[in-house]
């Protein structure tokens, strides 16, 4: 891995989303000072007289980069794969083409879904890996990663019961033992250290751990302080195998085998009934809401006003390219309010504020990110993106930056962002990453 070194810039007269005491708000004609990786100041001509390279932000917008809190980059070339078919069906045949993944296959794949969601935005992804054997496999997606510069919380796939059907465990062709698993992890951490990325456990969902798994799970993580990242009531075949080879719901058999805590992050949730949400409320785990995945497999709608309500944290995801065929983090936030709209008929639900939080800081606590209210804040990272709506006519005349943001915004409109004080994206392209090589290796691909 590239050992990082942060950057410094000032990025000057700029509209910027930042935090202010009374909440965050648009500021114009605001510099926004970043010295080794971290912003250091907001403020009109807060930039004037230092000696560091400066980027004219003039007629543009800065918001922080997006968190996307849930995808599988391995899928960015199955994209249509299990068009129709409902989930345990479509994972089937999914499934078949993970078992074959080969490593050229995972770094192109990582490389192109990676870089499609920095031009939407993404600073930080949450990488959901499914389990496998391969070494090989892991290095090529954290190669393809590595180049691209994005922030990452790389969840490593884990589980220790094998059914073949999918439905009591995980498919027996990706499983080992757990310790080689843990020890490869901690071998991860060891070859990440100094870079943008972390590692994480990523779990299939409930089904696919024993207790003695569960415990091996909790010691680790509790040991070692990482996110475990778990998909849950997708359907509600969690809860129906639960209940029938455990007597129990799904949200309990994790609870009682104690993988429930601030460290959680439960992926998708459509299903998570009222005492659910009152455990995850007590435990404190964070939801990853993926809504276009959600209505692409007809999964059901994640109940996120009745988590909001009960005090969950929530963030957004795009989920894997399979299940949702893009990964536009800027779609993944205008879909996520809409269908909530769409459910509780109600058109104020879920406005700019709302979805930017939930799009940057809403499951902070769960990944080991700051926290807090969203909006440029002094202090941070300096993960930011500068939009220029006028790069898209569709989203002008600007009346409202944030309406605009999430009614009308594509990839179109994000010019630069940085990831520590670095321009991984520049007047919309990679500055790191041969595009024109990427897209003949993609087209080339049988």
């Amino acid at each position: 891995m590239v050992r990082i070194t942060p950057l410094s810039t000032v990025i000057r007269d700029v509209t910027v989303y930042a935090a202010t005491p009374t909440g965050p708000a648009w500021l114009a004609g605001q510099d926004v000072v970043v010295e080794d990786g971290r912003i250091t100041a907001v403020g009109a001509g807060a930039g004037t007289g230092l000696d560091l390279p400066r980027v004219d932000g003039s007629g543009g917008h800065l918001i922080p980069g997006f968190v996307n809190t849930h995808t599988h980059l391995q899928q960015s070339v199955l994209r249509g794969a299990g068009e129709g078919l409902p989930l345990l069906e479509w994972l089937h045949c999914v499934g078949e083409f993970t078992v074959a993944a080969t490593p050229e296959q995972t770094y192109l794949a990582a490389l192109a879904g990676g870089l499609e969601l920095l031009r939407s935005g993404v600073t930080t992804v949450v990488e959901h890996m499914w389990p496998n054997p391969s070494e090989a496999v892991h290095d090529a997606a954290l190669r393809a990663l590595d180049e691209l510069g994005l922030r990452v919380v790389f969840g490593r796939g884990i589980a220790d019961r094998a059914d073949a059907s999918r439905r009591w465990g995980m498919d027996p062709r990706l499983l080992q033992p757990l310790p080689e698993v843990l020890a490869h992890i901690d071998d991860l951490d060891a070859r990440l250290a100094d870079s943008r990325i972390t590692t994480a456990l990523a779990v299939p969902n409930p089904r696919c751990l024993t207790p003695d798994g569960m415990a091996a799970v909790r010691e680790y993580a509790g040991r070692t302080g990482k996110t475990i990242s778990i998909h849950l009531s997708e359907t509600t075949t969690d809860d129906d195998m639960c209940r029938l080879h455990a007597a129990c719901s799904a949200v309990d058999y994790l609870d009682r085998g104690g993988l429930l805590g601030p460290r959680t992050l439960a992926v998708h949730c459509c299903h998570l009934d009222e005492h659910g949400r009152q455990v995850f409320a007590e435990r404190g785990v964070a939801v990853s809401y993926n809504p276009l995945s959600n209505m692409r497999l007809g999964s059901g709608i994640a109940p996120i006003p009745e988590m909001r309500a009960a005090g969950i944290d929530i963030g957004l995801g795009v989920d894997g390219a399979a299940s949702n065929d893009t990964q536009d983090m800027l779609l993944a936030l205008r879909m996520g309010a809409y269908l909530q709209r769409a459910a509780h008929r109600q058109a104020d639900l879920l406005g700019f504020p709302d979805m930017l939080h939930m799009a940057t800081r809403g499951a902070a606590r769960a990944l080991g990110l700051p926290a807090g209210p969203a909006g440029v804040t002094v202090g941070d990272p300096a993960d930011l993106v500068l939009l220029r709506f006028d790069r898209d006519f569709a989203c002008l005349p600007v009346r409202d930056p944030g309406a605009a943001l999430l009614t009308t915004a594509s990839p179109r409109v994000v010019d630069t962002v940085w990831v520590d004080g670095e321009a991984v994206l520049r007047d919309g392209r990679s500055s790191r990453t041969d595009e024109r090589t990427l897209t003949k290796q993609l087209s080339d691909m049988q």
